[in-house]
């Protein structure tokens, strides 16, 4: 598993590789070889994306996924946050996963997983406690963490909706 922490892409934008895979065909002649990418794309402000490629050689694959998350950045909203952590406890789901994020103090770090890590850590996360539940499928746990961090909502969020004044 290659992990990438320091490149920048685009301006301000930070990829995290979650996992490559290499899947097998077998032929007349043997193997023939291809390699699946999945890579974590965020500015470290509260946006984050995922992106998925496939190709024969492990370069083109990354860049597959490095482009596709970047075009799924663009459309996703930003993540309501509090200072480093989540403003509450939140339940993400996707398939057989279930990652629960819990809001943490100053100073406790990001204690997660990985797939989960690299997703709060592109996202601008850095005091974070988490749990995961069902499936340990690298590509469903980003889906799950992404579609947990979409449900957080601020005060002022949550009191609009309600209709109350704080």
């Amino acid at each position: 598993m290659a992990k990438d922490k320091d490149r920048d892409i685009n301006v301000g934008y930070k990829d995290y590789v979650v996992k490559i895979r290499r899947s097998a065909c077998v032929v007349k002649g043997g193997r023939r070889f291809s390699f699946n990418a999945l890579i974590v794309v965020g500015d470290e402000k509260g946006k984050v994306a995922y992106g998925y490629g496939k190709a024969n050689e492990v370069p083109p694959a990354v860049e597959k996924a490095l482009k596709d998350g970047e075009a799924s950045l663009k459309r996703i909203k930003r993540i309501s946050l509090r200072g480093e952590t989540i403003p509450h406890r939140v339940v993400g789901r996707y398939g057989a996963s279930r990652v629960i994020l819990v809001p943490a103090g100053p100073g406790t770090g990001v204690k997660a997983g990985p797939g989960v890590r690299e997703v709060l850590q592109a996202c601008g996360i850095r005091n974070i406690l988490t749990k995961t539940h069902g499936s340990t499928n690298p590509i469903n746990l980003v889906k799950a963490t992404i579609n947990g961090l979409l449900q957080l909502r601020t005060r002022e969020e949550v009191a609009r909706l309600r209709g109350v004044e704080l």
